[in-house]
């Protein structure tokens, strides 16, 4: 497990070095500090922010128009304003980048989350460099989030999950090519779904897992969780049955070189990857619950969902979820409203008591 958390970590890093060198050059100090208190996934997504900010600065605007983004300096920085701010966030609502294909523009734009998030960058590189006392103010406070509209929770009941993990078991409903593939990744689909749905881990933990991470007999398992910390978490009867049937297939297959301890493997022999994953939920899902749109994520809102209308106890789901704060976990499970209007619908009777 440590060894797959290291690779990626090693990826992020190395990508981020990249990143950062088409950044102004005075915010490698703000990288600097970030790295003890932030995850490589998150200085990432500062990189990929603040390029596309200091981008816009010296393209977009008069006031800087004259630099490149590399003759950048703090001096320059310090001349930022809540305008200029306010100028990139209505700019992300449609732009024109290369970003994913070097030498294509096309066009882009950013709904409120996104303008959300890279308010929130923003916020944490003045804040930084206002705290240290390089700049007199912090401009980004001054504009206001953007509103973001709250989307209706999407998780499924312990019933729908069931329907779930019937249909990855039988493949009913699968087209005749999909029916091909199913016949040899059956038990390794319903063990991978039992263990998002039945434990809550994240799909980067789930494909992360070595075979040595999982101890069958005091039905537990080890991840790593996001920023490194590791966790030992325990599955039920159903997923040990899963698990031995699936790692009795494991045992007599030929992983390639380099992919010899992961525990789910691809068609290839390789360690399936998150976007593998991400589709087989999506087949199976549409054909159980088609009426709901299910990612891996959402199979673990649900398992934070039913944990906490099972047990009430919302410091317990957090741990098995691995949230720092119980108020990240409160997103997880259902809206109150949602578990009330069920109630009033069971209750309300159309034609009375006769």
């Amino acid at each position: 497990m440590s060894r797959y958390y290291d690779e990626q970590e090693t990826k992020n890093k190395i990508r981020l070095d990249q990143l950062r060198k088409q950044l102004p050059p005075f915010l490698s100090e703000f990288f600097r500090n970030r790295a003890d208190h932030t995850s490589s996934r998150t200085r990432l997504a500062y990189a990929y922010d603040l390029r596309l900010f200091f981008n816009f600065l010296t393209s977009e605007t008069l006031d800087f128009g004259d630099l490149t983004v590399d003759t950048f300096t703090l001096d320059h920085f310090s001349k930022i304003n809540d305008d200029h701010i306010e100028e990139f966030l209505d700019y992300l609502g449609f732009y024109i980048t290369n970003r994913y294909k070097e030498g294509t523009e096309f066009n882009a734009e950013n709904q409120s989350t996104g303008k959300a998030r890279k308010l929130s960058t923003l916020r944490a590189v003045f804040a930084y460099f206002y705290k240290k006392g390089k700049v007199s103010a912090n401009p980004a406070e001054l504009v206001d989030m953007p509103p973001v509209r709250e989307k209706v929770k999407v998780y499924l009941d312990v019933d729908e999950i069931a329907d779930l993990l019937d249909m990855a078991d039988e493949g009913s409903s699968l087209t005749k090519k999909q029916k091909d593939y199913h016949a040899h990744t059956r038990s390794r689909d319903v063990t991978l779904l039992s263990l998002l749905s039945g434990t809550g881990i994240r799909v980067s933990e789930a494909v992360g897992l070595n075979l040595n991470d999982v101890d069958v007999d005091r039905g537990s398992f080890r991840v790593v969780r996001k920023g490194g910390d590791e966790a030992i978490l325990f599955f039920n009867e159903e997923i040990e049955l899963a698990l031995r049937e699936y790692l009795d297939i494991r045992s007599i297959k030929k992983p390639q070189t380099g992919h010899e301890n992961a525990l789910f493997l691809s068609m290839q022999n390789r360690r399936i990857t998150a976007r593998a994953v991400q589709n087989l939920v999506k087949k199976y899902s549409e054909l159980a619950v088609s009426f709901k749109k299910i990612t891996p994520h959402k199979l673990r809102s649900s398992f934070g969902t039913n944990m906490y209308r099972q047990t009430g106890d919302i410091y317990l789901v957090a741990d098995l979820l691995g949230h720092k704060d119980v108020n990240t976990t409160r997103k997880s499970y259902a809206d109150t409203k949602q578990e009330a209007g069920r109630r009033a619908a069971k209750a309300y009777r159309l034609r009375g008591d006769d």
